[in-house]
């Protein structure tokens, strides 16, 4: 079963972990991008389990159309 993407690469919902993002959809490196979570200029990841981290895709296209 493939996920509907749209242009961005984005899945139409759910989460998206960081292999995903970088650099495919958020154009700077993984250290630039934790830099940005901490400095709060880029949305939080959240905690699925003890080793998977991500972010939801509602998160990720509000920041896209905020910059």
């Amino acid at each position: 079963m493939e996920i509907e993407k749209e242009a961005t690469g984005l899945p139409i919902t759910g989460y998206v972990r960081l292999k995903q993002l970088v650099p495919n959809i958020i154009p700077f490196s993984p250290a630039t991008l934790w830099r940005k979570v901490k400095a709060q200029t880029f949305p939080a990841p959240v905690k699925l389990s003890a080793g998977v981290t991500a972010w939801k895709v509602e998160d990720i296209r509000a920041w896209i159309n905020q910059h």
